[in-house]
């Protein structure tokens, strides 16, 4: 008898101890999940779940909610099903629960299954799929209204399946930017669209502990850089203080590539954690410690996924503040070098009940970005939005936002989202968990096959460098009016649209104006036409190359005319320029003759000028003679090695160069004619 006592007691202490600590796991876990731990608190429920008598059934279905949820929020899709299902068969599954088992069905693309348990939904909520259709639905609420979004994704999903050839789109994944954690949110920089910058919770990100978040590494940003052979290298973290071991992704860049947006989230052991925007400044190509952005005064609201529009005058981003459509939204703000403006929200043509995430920009300005709150494949799916203006008949214009749905492969039942482009070609790359069991993202490349025809267009000094500084207007006969920015290398490239007549303005300050026509046909491939725009200089001597005289004489050969009608040209597009056209000589013969020679020339030049039409009194001619030896830019020092730039050609110095041929390339240099710039203002004020 007292064994029986003992054993009962046994029994009894072993009960009360695993109340205790289901009790204890699930506080733990309640701790966990208001923090946004979502992997730690789901091990503590798991733990509180495993330790609940199966008789308590009300009990189980209530913990087996909760770790239902955390697993949903960390992508482990599986575990999600299997604890929301349990939830459903202990009758402990509200209408939020079914939805979210109904959602998570969908990303497993188990899209019978997705439509049943959406049937079953609204039943439960006392409604049809016929009222709601019909907009007869007493009460539509936004859960409802998702519902009908949801069954119509369950049926559609497969039609889009069946006709990826149609969608033109190829998928690849990119095995050498994955690794065995998760990479996300490819972002390509770079002039030549060669540097791939993502974020990746990999081994060698900063800092040794897990996140309570995902149970792997806080991300770190990560950049892979292609050769001229068009191969990446291996990735590596950014070794600056931009990463820290908290966590840093979803980056982007101004058009200039000298400041970078993206999202920081801290840690704070007692306090929830609110992801927010920050921007790092580039120097010598090394980027700084980023700085938090404040976009508003609200401090318990998250800020993510920044990306700055086409022209660098907006950042967008993500937000769930008050006053957005529900859930996450896309918002924009206006950037300035002074100030940042108000905050806008895009309205229910971009946003929805559901949400809005991971927005970016294809170069034409097309709007990229993903959502769970229409109809799509499962998980997040990715939409483009084409603005679109249009007239009333009283002339008044109104702009509205386009949607389109890629379909698959581009789309798939997992998340898809952080597309980044190669240029005006629709290529490049983007992230997705589609396949993953552990609901971990990596990067995919996509290409789709178009006819695309696009400038490329190069701004540099002319005789020296590119000028990054640079604007190009760009004017078409359909009413095309663009103002273009270029980049570091002085480039710009543009698309192009078919029977379209353009003109093109190169300008910089400091420098004249250079303009260029352009005729678009009709092609049925690819094209790039490549445009040159040299922009002479306003306060230094500018040669006028290929000007060639007969032997001793003022006379110009045929050759010339060439780059003599350029020059009428460029007057043309100055009209409020004048200039002193110079001639130079070699420092052979005495001064007096070749004084007189270039000024025969000079004169020669300015005669031929003045029969192709510009007036008398733009041009004022001077022959120089010797005086004025060839001063070397940095430019010439390319072409011939030997000489550094601020070396003059004097007699003394090209008589002390030990080769004869090095003498006379002296020589040739030195014959010369230029031009330099007089006044700006010419014919811009009347006499009076």
């Amino acid at each position: 008898m007292q064994r029986q006592y003992t054993y009962l007691y046994i029994v009894i202490m072993a009960m009360l101890l695993a109340s205790c600590g289901a009790d204890t796991a699930m506080k733990k876990g309640d701790k966990y999940f208001a923090l946004g731990e979502y992997y730690d608190a789901a091990t503590q429920y798991k733990k509180a779940y495993a330790q609940t008598k199966a008789k308590d059934r009300p009990l189980r279905g209530q913990r087996a909610l909760k770790m239902a949820d955390c697993y949903r929020r960390i992508n482990q899709t599986q575990r999600a099903m299997a604890a929301y299902n349990n939830a459903v068969r202990y009758k402990q599954a509200d209408t939020t629960a079914l939805f979210h088992l109904a959602q998570l069905q969908l990303k497993n693309g188990s899209y019978r299954e997705a439509e049943k348990t959406f049937l079953l939904l609204l039943d439960s909520l006392g409604t049809t799929e016929a009222a709601l259709k019909s907009k007869k639905a007493l009460h539509t609420s936004a859960i409802a209204s998702r519902t009908l979004v949801g069954l119509q994704s369950a049926r559609m999903a497969p039609e889009w399946k069946a006709d990826a050839e149609y969608s033109g789109y190829t998928v690849k994944k990119e095995e050498l930017f994955n690794s065995r954690r998760a990479e996300y949110s490819p972002m390509l920089a770079g002039d030549d669209s060669d540097q791939l910058y993502f974020s990746s919770t990999r081994n060698q990100a900063k800092g040794d502990e897990l996140s309570g978040i995902t149970g792997t590494k806080n991300a770190d940003i990560f950049v892979s850089q292609r050769d001229d052979k068009g191969k990446w290298s291996k990735p590596e973290p950014i070794d600056t203080d931009l990463n820290t071991e908290e966590d840093e992704g979803a980056c982007t860049f101004s058009p200039d590539f000298k400041t970078m947006y993206l999202t920081v989230c801290k840690t704070d052991p007692s306090y929830p954690r609110f992801a927010q925007i920050a921007k790092a400044s580039r120097s010598d190509a090394s980027w700084g410690k980023p700085t938090p952005m404040e976009l508003t005064k609200d401090t318990l609201s998250t800020f993510a996924h920044p990306a700055v529009s086409p022209d660098g005058m907006w950042l967008y981003f993500v937000s769930d503040m008050p006053g957005g459509q529900g859930g996450y939204d896309i918002w924009r703000m206006e950037l300035s070098e002074k100030s940042m403006g108000s905050v806008e929200n895009l309205g229910p043509d971009i946003n929805t009940p559901g949400n809005e995430l991971f927005p970016t920009f294809r170069p034409n300005g097309d709007l990229y970005f993903s959502s769970d709150g229409r109809p799509g494949m499962g998980g997040l799916d990715i939409y483009i939005a084409e603005p679109v203006t249009v007239e009333d008949a009283q002339g008044n214009l109104s702009s509205y936002y386009k949607i389109d749905h890629p379909g698959y492969p581009l789309n798939s039942a997992g998340d898809d989202f952080g597309m980044t482009f190669e240029g005006l070609h629709n290529r490049g790359y983007f992230s997705s968990n589609r396949g993953d069991a552990r609901g971990w993202d990596h990067i995919y490349s996509f290409e789709k096959s178009e006819i695309i025809q696009t400038v490329k267009g190069w701004v540099y000094e002319q005789d020296g460098y590119e000028l990054p500084q640079a604007l190009v207007y760009m004017v078409g006969n359909d009413g095309t009016n663009v103002k273009l920015n270029v980049k570091g290398d002085g480039s710009f490239t543009q698309e192009i649209q078919p029977g379209v007549d353009y003109v093109f303005l190169g300008t910089c300050k400091g420098f004249l104006n250079h303009k260029e026509e352009l005729r678009v046909d009709t092609v049925m491939e690819s094209q790039e036409y490549v445009l040159q725009f040299p922009l002479p200089s306003i306060t230094a001597p500018v040669l006028i190359d290929n000007i060639f005289y007969d032997f001793d004489k003022a006379t110009l050969r045929p050759e010339s005319a060439e780059a003599l009608d350029k020059l009428v040209a460029l007057l043309n597009e100055n009209p409020n320029v004048t200039i002193e056209l110079s001639a130079h000589t070699d420092n052979r013969g005495s001064d007096q003759y070749n004084e007189r020679l270039s000024q025969r020339r000079a004169e020669t030049v300015v005669n031929y000028l003045i029969e192709h039409g510009i007036a008398t009194d733009r041009l004022t001619p001077k022959g120089y003679g010797e005086q004025k030896p060839k001063v070397v830019k940095r430019k010439l020092t390319e072409k011939y090695t030997w000489l550094k730039e601020g070396d003059v050609l004097t007699e003394d110095f090209i008589n002390a160069l030990d080769d004869e041929e090095k003498q006379n390339i002296c020589h040739q240099l030195n014959r010369r004619t230029e031009f330099i710039v007089l006044r700006t203002t010419y014919g811009m004020f009347n006499q009076d």
